[in-house]
């Protein structure tokens, strides 16, 4: 299409490009009548053609005309383009001829530039020259004169003005005043040495000199002198300082050992003190002498210590260590609070950061927490496995020394704990199980309780220790009596088994008397089976909580070694035996009932009752003893969960067996018998809420399961219930109920059925041809897994049978 079409489109024929005139023309003369106007139609066509004919003519000479206009155009542009380019060169040429009278204008004041530049470099030089040499000669005469004062904000000047001639030491001149100033500074320094020599002597422990204004001035002096200089001063002064002390706390001092150990702070408070008063105003501030002092103390102090702990290590006992400890981690909380440590970090001093408050419900309120022995000062940051960033720079500065020595601490906590756990055993056996108090919930043993809390005390206590070493020795000993709890004290309390139920026989069963048939396990001891279970559940989230915590204490090099996962798998197995022994104990108390009910004679039952006695033995047996564990297992919800579906898991497969050793039994048998199952279906699926006031709904996985079961069970019967002809039907029917493809089962349930041996073989035959080809792929075992069936078809086929029992009743 041309542009104008595609712009303003036309509805003419005449336009289109698939125009067509044979289908124009039929269009316009669709019948022999309409050619009657033909006249008029082609007049109208030749109108348009004319106008056309004028529009084409038009346009066309419209085109020739505007060419010719165009190439005027063109011609003017060019003109006028051409006069533009003169214009500009005109410009470029008088702009360079600006440029240079600029140039020639500007020439001489570039050069009185440079001239002044040049002098007044020289005049500086000159002037600094003159400074340096007048301060060479001045520095050196004022040195021999022992003017420091003057001479420390000279010798400073000096300095900075030398720094101007670095570049100039190619000249005699400049480089001998360098070395001339080089000189001075090295007579300064050892000239303030022997002063302060003089006055401090190094040998003798008594002080012949004192401050003075010349000292004080020297000290500013040596603060621009070589660093060593000032380093040289520090350390004889600090030597001097404490020479005292070596020769009072020497190893064969009676003060020199551990219980006397305030002595050496209280020395170093008093010779603190006494330096304030008499040398404070001599050093300057930035030297932090204070500081160096205490801190060379301390150091000294650490080594005189492990000296003397060495030599005397067998008198070292846990009361003595403790102490000595105690008053050294006191000593350096004093110090965090005297000095910053800027002497320790070079200056440097890290911010302390603000713990954020704990979330970790192992250490409530350690903050402020007492030991036996020593004062625990702060809690770390309470971050899992990180470990411990103590906020005081001082923090094992003396300290350090006792780490060796440590063993005898974990010694006595392996003593202590041992006679602990004696303890707790005693007082067990004194005192008895626990009273039953279902009110509360099931009551955990309060010997845990004081376990904990000691291991807290004990990990607490040998943090501030040391983060060592010795916390992995006190984490193997915890680990050790942590088994120990759990076997002597958990488990070895547990309930022993017996068979005190063997007594019960069918015709007690029979007689349905209440309550004169009674659990293996007293009230009491069903109480302290759940007792335990709660307590060893306790010590399971409290011993990985330990884990954690013993991990932020320790360094975090020795992270890996700190491991209670043993622990915790001991505190699981006793809890799963705790909860295997309520099964077996409610499971042996339905055992007699079930026996009864394989003993019955169902092949006389003549008609359909209420529920049997057994199965009102089986209910009264799990009302007795339900409500009690759930009870007592309130705190501790999920492993009353456990105990109902183990005991589903027990129970309904053993029904089952019973089931199969009920034979042979008749129609209303079966019948009777599918409704004392349905009863116990009813009641197991009320189990974990049966006798409460408040009515939860059973936890999913315990309803699956005991759905599967007891449906399975009820297949059973109604396959007994079918009859055996035509034994095609009978087969079918089996395997479509049943799901199973075992010989055996088909069996069993034939011998309920009371069939004769030659039909069972025939059965047996027809059965085994009657079975579903296995899956390709799958082994061949013997026992197929076919479709179960739906719940929808389960609910369906409950639902009639219990129309049918009630058609029966």
């Amino acid at each position: 299409f041309p542009p104008s079409l595609q712009v303003f489109p036309s509805q003419d024929p005449l336009d289109r490009a698939d125009f067509n005139a044979v289908e124009y023309i039929n269009a316009l003369f669709p019948t022999e009548q309409s050619l009657a106007n033909i006249d008029e139609v082609v007049n109208k066509i030749r109108l348009k053609i004319r106008r056309l004919d004028d529009n084409i003519r038009t346009v066309v000479r419209g085109q020739t005309n505007v060419g010719q206009d165009g190439r005027q155009a063109l011609e003017e542009a060019q003109k006028a383009i051409q006069q533009l380019f003169g214009k500009i060169k005109d410009i470029k040429d008088k702009a360079e001829k600006s440029e240079q009278m600029v140039k020639e204008i500007t020439r001489d004041i570039k050069q009185l530039d440079h001239a002044k530049r040049h002098l007044t470099t020289s005049i500086t030089t000159l002037n600094h020259l003159h400074m340096l040499a007048g301060g060479v000669d001045s520095l050196e005469a004022m040195t021999r004169r022992r003017q420091y004062g003057e001479v420390a904000n000279l010798l400073q000047g000096v300095v900075n003005v030398l720094e101007h001639f670095n570049k100039y030491m190619g000249i005699p001149q400049i480089r001998q005043l360098s070395e001339r100033v080089k000189a001075a500074q090295n007579e300064l320094g050892q000239q303030i040495l022997a002063d302060f020599e003089e006055a401090f002597p190094s040998q003798g422990t008594k002080r012949t000199g004192g401050p003075s204004n010349v000292l004080r001035d020297a000290c500013l002096v040596a603060n621009v002198l070589d660093p060593r200089i000032k380093q040289e001063i520090i350390k004889k002064f600090i030597k001097q300082h404490l020479s005292e002390y070596l020769v009072l706390f020497q190893e064969n001092q009676d003060v020199a050992w551990l219980d006397k150990i305030d002595r050496r702070y209280a020395w170093i408070k008093r010779q603190l003190v006494d330096y304030e008063e008499k040398y404070g105003r001599m050093f300057p501030p930035e030297w932090c002498m204070t500081e160096r002092i205490a801190v060379e103390f301390c150091h000294i102090t650490r080594a005189e210590l492990s000296k003397i702990m060495r030599t005397r290590a067998k008198e070292i006992e846990v009361k003595l260590l403790l102490f000595a400890i105690q008053r050294t981690t006191n000593f350096e909380g004093l110090l965090a609070k005297r000095f910053s440590g800027c002497t320790l970090t070079d200056g440097t001093v890290k911010k302390t950061e603000v713990p954020p408050p704990s979330t970790n419900p192992f250490l409530e309120d350690e903050t402020g927490a007492e030991t036996d022995e020593i004062v625990i000062e702060k809690s770390d940051t309470d971050k899992p496995k990180k470990p411990k960033v103590p906020d005081n720079p001082f923090h094992g500065i003396v300290s350090k020394c006792f780490e060796p020595h440590l063993y005898v601490y974990i010694e006595s906590q392996d003593k202590n704990l041992g006679e602990l756990i004696d303890r707790f055993v005693a007082d067990f056996k004194a005192q008895g199980p626990p009273k039953p108090n279902v009110d509360e919930g099931g009551a955990v043993l309060p010997s845990c309780a004081d376990l904990f809390v000691y291991y807290k005390k004990c990990m607490v206590q040998c943090s501030q220790l040391s983060t060592g070493e010795p916390m992995i020795a006190l984490t193997t000993i915890f680990q050790k009596y942590l088994r120990e709890y759990a076997w002597k004290i958990l488990s070895g309390n547990l309930p022993k088994t017996t068979s005190s139920s063997g007594g019960l026989t069918i015709t007690s069963l029979l007689k349905e008397k209440e309550g004169s048939e009674v659990a293996k396990f007293t009230l009491e001891e069903l109480c302290l089976i759940c007792s335990i279970l709660s307590t060893a559940e306790y010590c399971l989230a409290t011993t990985q909580q330990l884990e954690e915590k013993l991990k932020e204490k320790v360094d975090a090099s020795l992270m890996e070694r700190i491991n209670l996962a043993g622990e915790m798998d001991t505190f699981s197995i006793v809890i799963s035996n705790s909860i295997q022994l309520l099964v077996q104990d409610l499971d042996a108390a339905c055992d007699p009932a079930l026996t009864a009910m394989s003993k019955m004679q169902w092949q006389n039952v003549e008609h359909v009752g209420d529920q049997s006695p057994y199965v009102t033995s089986v209910i009264l047996h799990i009302k007795q003893n339900v409500p009690i564990i759930r009870d007592n297992l309130a705190s501790t919800r999920k492993y009353f969960t456990q105990f109902c579906i183990k005991f589903a898991n027990s129970f309904i497969p053993k029904f089952i067996n019973h089931l199969f050793k009920c034979k042979p039994i008749s129609m209303v048998g079966a019948e009777q018998l599918l409704l004392d199952t349905h009863s116990l279906k009813m009641v197991l699926l009320d189990l974990p809420s049966i006798g409460s006031q408040v009515v939860r709904k059973a936890p999913a996985s315990y309803t699956k399961i005991v759905v599967k079961g007891m449906t399975r069970a009820e297949m059973i019967l109604k396959v007994v219930m079918a009859p055996h002809e035509p034994p095609v039907v009978f087969v079918d029917n089996y395997i479509k109920l049943l799901a199973d493809c075992s010989a055996d089962t088909f069996q069993k349930i034939l011998d309920m059925k009371g069939l004769k041996r030659s039909e069972q073989s025939s059965m047996l035959d027809l059965f085994r041809l009657r079975l579903p080809a296995p899956p390709p792929g799958g082994d061949n075992s013997g026992s197929l897994s076919l479709s179960a069936p739906t719940p929808e078809q389960e609910s369906s086929r409950i639902r009639k049978l219990e129309k049918l029992i009630k058609k029966r009743l």
